[in-house]
């Protein structure tokens, strides 16, 4: 399969899910979403760098790039706040 290697574990997931989880069974808040997205964006980029002509991953990660977009701009719509704090601690441009 080629989207093997995006895929992450689940000791990875538990840990990103930890360091941005509102409550203790948080796994699917705006903040948690954007996390996820973004460290698999960040695996996605660095295997793009080696296989450059990878089109369908390319796809894929343009996908994931939207979705993460999607999500953060929810947030800065309904809260201000968990938004800027989602922004530093995934450090990303806003």
């Amino acid at each position: 399969m080629w989207y093997a290697h995006i895929m992450l574990s689940k000791r990875i997931k538990t840990r990103v899910i930890k360091e941005v989880t509102r409550h203790e069974s948080d796994t699917g808040s705006p903040e948690v979403q954007v996390a996820l997205l973004t460290r698999r964006i960040e695996e996605l980029t660095k295997h793009l760098k080696k296989n450059n002509k990878d089109n369908h991953s390319r796809r894929g990660l343009l996908q994931m790039v939207a979705d993460r977009r999607t999500h953060l701009r929810y947030l800065e719509i309904h809260n201000k706040r968990r938004y800027g704090i989602i922004i530093k601690k995934m450090g990303l441009k806003h």
